[in-house]
């Protein structure tokens, strides 16, 4: 055990001593290292820095005397360039200073072109010189420059405050007062006039000072702005009231050692709405030949002085005739054109010759605006709108066309014409054509002829009535038509497809705008109906009638209208038959108020039917009254026919439909409809004589297709059994020839008791 423990001990001990030693051995490395880096500190700081420093600060004194120096050298700089300012700014300044001096003078004597190159020149020159001598100062160590610029500003605008207010006393406006209502009475006031000023030993010099102000103000660049502001006032308070009122003209008055007064006058009363060209014209060039020979064309103006404001480029001078024309030319040829030129063009191709002299009155006004310098160009839209008046003839006539057209179809259309078969349309004799003539030859060379001839009433529209207004239409149509046989091309186009617009337009407005009273009134249907047919017959033929005299190509098969007929007969059938459904419901409305016929014993029910039976015939006769010499006969009484058979149809099948039928009660269907058997023959009175409507009354039974049916009814409700097997006659009677025979089985059932006798009867129906 003691052993272990030293052993043990022996062996920590041994193990203590290595790590000690090593231990020490890095120790000693560590202070080693040590001192090597202190050793390189103390080399850096003493062997390195302190020199470096020591010349740093040699060159730190250095940069002192060199500052010195250079803080010497600028002083004197400074005092040298101060010194040669003082020559070199004094004669600028001396040479403004006499300029101005220079330029108040001319002020004060009223030479504004003189003042006002002076002041262009000082504005030119001198503060550029000033400038570049001074421009390596500061401006707050030289304050000359600002003083100089400023009192440029505030003689410019002394100038220009000047030449303003000699021109608002040499050109004074008389105008109306704003808040008077604009109108001819008002521009009675206006009134323009050019002053002129008096030389000192007191002879008139006509306008001399007026046009020394403008040229000062174009040199200034204040000029177009004037011009601009006075040619607003003179359109819109001479010019144009000059070309809107017929009444209005002007008056020139030179009055001496006073200027020259430019006033509107009124002539006479006119009752003309619109001037004519010539008046125009003449009416203008008094205006604008005075301005021209007072004020205008007696200012000369240099391009440079004008080339702020007027960008085209003119040889050498510019009058102010020039500037005034590009401000108002565009404005008061508008007003020309629409104002006159647009009333003067012929609505009539008859008068288109005539309007040459207006085409030579426009040339002549605008030639002589030319000489006056007011216009540059060589073609204008002026002469332009009067040379192209056949196009604005066929606009306008096309445009007063449709208008009237347009008030014919929103007219009251009750207000009716007659047509007769003989009736024709007032056609135009037209000039023969080429086609024609060879028509001519080609029937003298036929020998070769039908016997047998149509009817002179073949292809003629039938007696009937119609609107008024759609016969001023076809005459409407007709007369465009003539207008466009001698026409150009372009204008025959345009009255040609004018005309298809007029039929276009009652196709799409007239059952619109008429739609409710189409529906209410019968009497408006029938004459609707009436205005279709009679359009359609007319368009067959309308377009074969002028085409061979109009120009290409609408001589070559363009001329035509046959397309829009099925359209007006079919819009004028619809209309019919739309009233004749109207008038169909209401029947069978008072039918239904006589409860199906049925129960007639009682009292009550009898004379529900019998009223029922009288309203249905009321209605009829009143319908045929109000269609009467309206509708064509033939419609007439298809019509008159188609309804008395709704009525009957109806009353035949109600009773049909009855599965007992006393004898009383057969004797008051048989009263009732005797009564319709009477009387509905006498609804068709499409003639106002009556002895001409009995055969129409007669020949009922082509119009009411049940008319035959209805009478054998009547017939059976009163007979016996034999008399209905007699009419029956095995199949072959009248009675067979109405009614099968179930249907006469169901009335012999319900019109007689079960009995051996009616059982043999039903046997014999087969």
């Amino acid at each position: 055990m003691a052993s272990f423990v030293t052993e043990v001990l022996a062996s920590s001990g041994k193990l203590e001593k290595e790590d000690l030693s090593s231990k020490i051995s890095k120790m000693s490395r560590k202070v080693e290292d040590t001192k090597d880096k202190v050793c390189d500190m103390m080399n850096k700081r003493y062997s390195d820095f302190l020199p470096s420093l020591q010349s740093s600060e040699t060159l730190m004194g250095h940069v002192d005397e060199v500052s010195k120096e250079m803080e010497g050298l600028k002083n004197c700089i400074e005092n040298e360039v101060f010194s040669c300012f003082n020559i070199v700014v004094a004669v600028p300044v001396s040479q403004f200073h006499n300029a101005m001096e220079e330029f108040n003078k001319a002020l004060l004597e009223k030479k504004y072109v003189d003042a006002a190159n002076l002041l262009e020149k000082v504005q030119r020159d001198s503060p550029q010189n000033l400038k570049l001598s001074v421009d390596s100062l500061k401006s707050s160590q030289l304050p000359l420059l600002s003083a100089l610029s400023s009192e440029l500003t505030v003689q410019r605008e002394n100038l220009v405050y000047h030449l303003g207010d000699e021109w608002r006393r040499l050109v004074i406006w008389t105008l109306p007062s704003s808040k008077e209502p604009a109108g001819l009475k008002s521009f009675l006031k206006v009134e323009l006039k050019l002053s002129v000023s008096c030389s000192k030993d007191s002879e008139p010099r006509p306008l001399a000072l007026l046009c020394n102000v403008l040229k000062a103000m174009a040199i200034q660049g204040e000029l177009h702005n004037k011009i601009k502001l006075f040619s607003q006032v003179l359109l819109k308070n001479m010019l144009k009231p000059l070309v809107m009122y017929p009444s209005l003209s002007t008056t020139v008055i030179e009055q001496q050692e006073e200027g020259i007064v430019l006033a509107l006058q009124c002539l006479e009363e006119t009752h003309k709405e619109r001037s004519t060209p010539a008046q125009v014209y003449s009416k203008l060039l008094l205006v604008l030949y005075t301005l021209h020979s007072h004020l205008l064309g007696t200012v000369l103006l240099p391009v440079s002085c004008s080339t702020c404001f007027w960008e085209k480029s003119i040889l050498s001078w510019l009058t102010l005739s020039m500037i005034l024309g590009e401000l108002i030319w565009e404005d008061i040829s508008q007003c020309i054109i629409h104002e006159c030129l647009l009333y003067s063009i012929p609505t009539n191709s008859s008068q288109l010759e005539k309007y040459s002299t207006v085409i030579k009155e426009t040339e002549e006004f605008e030639k002589s605006l030319k000489e006056m310098e007011y216009l540059q160009g060589d073609s204008t839209d002026l002469l332009k709108y009067a040379r192209d008046v056949n196009c604005h003839f066929a606009s306008k006539k096309c445009r007063d066309v449709i208008v009237a057209a347009r008030t014919l179809m929103t007219s009251k259309m009750h207000n009716t014409v007659k047509i007769t078969p003989d009736s024709r349309l007032c056609l135009p004799k037209l000039p023969a054509s080429g086609l024609d003539k060879k028509k001519e030859n080609c029937k003298e060379e036929v020998t070769m002829e039908n016997s047998k001839q149509l009817s002179a009433w073949s292809l003629c529209l039938p007696a009937c009535r119609i609107s008024e207004s759609v016969q001023q239409l076809m005459e409407l149509a007709l007369s465009t038509l003539c207008e466009a046989v001698g026409s150009s091309t372009q204008c025959a186009l345009q009255l040609f497809f004018t005309v298809r617009n007029i039929f276009q337009l009652f196709y799409d407005v007239v059952p619109t705008y008429h739609k409710e009273n189409l529906l209410r009134f019968p009497h408006l249907a029938a004459i609707q109906h009436n205005n279709c047919m009679y359009l359609a017959h007319y368009l067959l033929t309308l377009g074969h009638h002028f085409r061979a005299h109009l120009p290409e190509p609408l001589c070559e098969g363009v001329a035509t209208f046959v397309d829009m007929v099925p359209g007006f007969r079919k819009l004028g059938a619809q209309c019919f038959l739309a009233q004749l459904n109207v008038q169909r419901a209401e029947l069978l409305e008072r039918l239904s108020t006589a409860h199906k016929f049925c129960n007639l014993d009682d009292g009550e029910n009898y004379i529900a039917a019998s009223k029922a039976v009288r309203q249905v015939i009321h209605q009829l006769k009143q319908l045929g009254t109000v269609w009467q010499e309206v509708l064509p006969v033939t419609i007439y009484c298809k019509a008159m026919g188609n309804l008395l058979n709704t009525a009957i149809a109806e009353i035949i099948s109600k009773i049909m439909m009855l599965e007992d039928i006393s004898s009383e009660d057969g004797e008051h269907l048989h009263t009732l409809c005797q009564t319709i058997t009477e009387e509905g023959p006498l609804v068709f009175t499409p003639l106002a004589e009556e002895n001409k409507n009995e055969k129409y009354q007669e020949e009922v039974s082509l119009y009411v297709k049940k008319w035959s049916m209805f009478k054998e009814l009547v017939i059976v409700l009163r007979a016996n059994l034999q008399e209905i097997v007699d009419r029956w006659a095995d199949a072959k009677g009248p009675l067979a020839m109405e009614f099968t025979s179930s249907e006469v089985k169901s009335l012999i059932r319900a019109l007689f008791q079960n009995t051996e006798r009616r059982a043999v009867a039903l046997t014999k129906i087969k």
